[in-house]
This record gives structure tokens, C-alpha cells and sequence, in this order.
């Protein structure tokens, strides 16, 4: 079975220590006994136990979500040094679980999910937070929809060209008319490039094409 390794440690002194060298011994120590091989360790060097400076843990989670290798198992040396704080360290385990990583703690075993009652209850915690965060992102678009309905007697939508520029689609219609005495009518691209050649933008400020010409009269 192969697998990744995680190490870190937060203050820049550790970094000169045997702080790093101890953990992946550890780690490695582990993965022999076990019949693992670690494939790759990465190493946070001086960060802190929170999540806003941690680029080898977003590394390791950016190739876990790929996971073009495969690698379903993560090895550490203990759960602090995914974090210290005990929601961190939730937090970031979810996140791999999510990944359907397998979380494995060498001097702590690799039931970090198990029925510990903090563990439990921070869990319970984290997805009361997570309902509460999807249900406020409802509630939010409603009381915005409901504010505008209030404010302009409806909800607008994106208006359609016809709506916003009745000048260009009567312009765009005329130039595909036919002319007496000519056969051909002109094509979209042709439309579209009298219109830039006018000056004539988009509703959204840009240049126009065969294809959008073509929409428009749809």
C-alpha cells in the first residue's frame, strides 16, 4: 500500500532541530511495520497549528483531490501536527475523509474518528455549523430577491437585448433586410462587422460576432 506523509513544525528554531528528521522517522518506522510505503513526505517548515499559512498541507490535499497516484493513506506522527486546536485538527480530518483518505496517526493509531467523546462532539459541532451556513446562504438570496421584488415590483432577470438596446436589434434587422437590385442579403459576419466597424458594442461593452448576431434575431 502506498501512502503520503505529513510533517510540520511551527516555530523557524525547529526547523534547524530534529523536530522534521524525528517525525519522518517516525512516520517511516511506522509504514515498514505496517508494509506501507511512503510515496512522498510533505513538510510545513515553521507554520503555525492554524490553517491561513500551511502550503505543504493545501500541496498534499490538492494531490489527494487529483489522486492520479491512487494514494488513499495519509501518515503523521501525531494529530498535533495536523493542529493543536482540537477543531483544526477536525476540520482538516473531515477533509480528508471527504477525500475518502484514510487518516493514520503513528504514535496514536488510526482511529481518530472513533467514539471519543470531544471528538463527537466537535464532529456534531462542525456539520450543526455546516446545516447552519447552507440554510443562512437560502435564507440570504431569499431576503435579497424579496427586497428588489419590494423595491422595483419584480425580481429582475438579465434583460434581453431587445429590452435593453431596441435601437441595435432594429439596427441589426435593417442591415439583413434585403436590398432591391441585390440578390444577397448580408451575412451575420458581415452584420456584425459593419456594427464594430460603427462603433457599436455588445451590452456588455465588447465587439460583435456572426454568432451573437445570429442570437440576437433568434
Amino acid at each position: 500500500m502506498k501512502a503520503y506523509g505529513y510533517v510540520r513544525v511551527s516555530g523557524k528554531g525547529q526547523v534547524e532541530g530534529d523536530g522534521l528528521v524525528r517525525q519522518e522517522e517516525v512516520i517511516r518506522d511506522y509504514a515498514q511495520a505496517h508494509g506501507i510505503t511512503i510515496e512522498k513526505i510533505f513538510r510545513d517548515e515553521g507554520v503555525s497549528g492554524t490553517l491561513e499559512n500551511r502550503p505543504a498541507l493545501a500541496e498534499l490535499l490538492v494531490s489527494l483531490e487529483k489522486n492520479g497516484t491512487g494514494i488513499k493513506t495519509v501518515v503523521f506522527e501525531k494529530v498535533d501536527r495536523l493542529a493543536r486546536d482540537l477543531m483544526v485538527q477536525e476540520k482538516i480530518i473531515a477533509d480528508l475523509k471527504a477525500l475518502e483518505i484514510h487518516v493514520v496517526s503513528a504514535l496514536e493509531g488510526d482511529d481518530l474518528l472513533s467514539g471519543d467523546p470531544s471528538r463527537v462532539l466537535i464532529r456534531q459541532v462542525l456539520g450543526a455549523v455546516s446545516q447552519y451556513d447552507k440554510q443562512m446562504i437560502v435564507l440570504k438570496l431569499r431576503a435579497a430577491r424579496d427586497r428588489k421584488r419590494a423595491e422595483k415590483g419584480k425580481c429582475e432577470g438579465r434583460k434581453s437585448y431587445l429590452e435593453a438596446q431596441p435601437e441595435v436589434v432594429a439596427e441589426i434587422k435593417k442591415l439583413r433586410r434585403k436590398t432591391k437590385g441585390i440578390d444577397k442579403r448580408m451575412s451575420f459576419e458581415e452584420v456584425a462587422r459593419n456594427l464594430n466597424g460603427r462603433g457599436i458594442k455588445t451590452m456588455t461593452g465588447k465587439e460583435w460576432s456572426g454568432a451573437l448576431v445570429r442570437n440576437v434575431l433568434k
